[in-house]
């Protein structure tokens, strides 16, 4: 059986031509499919024949609410989605003055190690399809009743190791017959496939880039995230160039602080002398605590003072907001908090 969501807008229409079914269906089940109807019978401008043989031989995917936590501090919804397989993924929806942000998935685990990050902790299990990506969306914004206006694509799973899904998913997500989100609206965050970053360069989406950088040095990289072991950070940093060069678009760069280990003042300076060739702004994250890690973050004071020697020495950054503190928020923990209690 299909999942139509699975379809990119052109591939719907030329299923659905072989089917004996004209363009403007594909207009009509596409739009239908992006408000997220759960039934070919929701669909009332199709006649009963076409349902049926839309039924005989595909399906609507959808996603159930396992869980759903709304922080007391700000509005955070955590949802801990379960997939038709049994599996669960993560998505959260943040408040902020210009609407609402929904960070989603794309994969059920990570195979990319990242030490400091509980997604990865278990490795991968698969990647999600375009239908499963889109869905987060569709049904968390079902669930609130209110319009999502911009996407990060930063939860669960490395968006490059999941590529054509993503590129679908991106091209479904932006059309002007389903959700409508601008790619000027969506972020994509990647702790570095060097070849997938090259293709997404190629593609010319004016969407926003963030790369999951974490360390100044190869050194300090290859200790805390795998993948430096295969694209170096000078490999990386000729991408983010080429990305730059290709697209016009400026990179952010996401950096952990970790205490003791990339939050020292040499590390400051070593970071800076590598974005700056890039004008790349860095966002500072302290690090979220792990249960199964030893990593921890430093004072506010000693995390401030990271960025104001980085602006000192030239480079924009800010801070992340921490949002969902209460809920844990952040990537990974609620649905494996749900598989170590069965």
């Amino acid at each position: 059986m299909i999942d139509l969501k699975d379809f990119e807008f052109d591939e719907l229409i030329s299923y659905l031509k072989d089917m004996g079914e004209p363009k403007f269906r594909a207009e009509q089940i596409f739009a239908w499919l992006h408000k997220g109807v759960e039934d070919y019978d929701e669909m009332t401008n199709l006649s009963k024949a076409t349902r049926q043989k839309l039924k005989e031989n595909t399906y609507i995917s959808v996603l159930k609410i396992r869980l759903k936590l709304v922080s007391k501090l700000d509005g955070t919804i955590k949802y801990l989605f379960e997939l038709p397989d049994g599996n669960c993924i993560e998505s959260v929806v943040m408040r902020y003055h210009h609407g609402l942000t929904i960070c989603i998935s794309s994969q059920i685990g990570c195979r990319m190690g990242c030490r400091f990050c509980a997604s990865t902790i278990g490795g991968l299990y698969r990647s999600l399809t375009a239908g499963e990506i889109i869905n987060q969306v569709i049904f968390a914004q079902k669930d609130i009743g209110e319009r999502i206006s911009n996407i990060v694509i930063m939860g669960i799973g490395e968006p490059m190791d999941n590529y054509d899904n993503i590129i679908k998913f991106l091209h479904n997500v932006n059309h002007e017959n389903g959700l409508n989100i601008g790619y000027r609206h969506i972020t994509l965050s990647s702790c570095g496939v060097v070849p997938g970053l090259i293709k997404l360069a190629d593609e010319a989406l004016p969407i926003t880039l963030t790369i999951s950088l974490h360390a100044p040095n190869d050194k300090i990289r290859d200790e805390i995230m795998p993948v430096n072991h295969k694209w170096k950070i000078k490999e990386l940093m000729e991408a983010c160039r080429y990305y730059i060069n290709k697209t016009g678009r400026r990179i952010s760069f996401e950096y952990s602080l970790i205490h003791g280990v990339n939050d020292s003042k040499d590390n400051a300076r070593a970071l800076a002398e590598l974005v700056r060739p890039l004008h790349g702004h860095v966002n500072l994250i302290p690090v979220n605590k792990v249960r199964e890690r030893s990593y921890r973050k430093g004072s506010a004071e000693e995390i401030q003072g990271f960025k104001e020697l980085l602006e000192e020495l030239g480079i924009n950054a800010t801070i992340r907001r921490e949002l969902g503190s209460d809920i844990n928020a952040s990537c990974g923990q609620l649905r494996k908090k749900v598989i170590d209690e069965g």
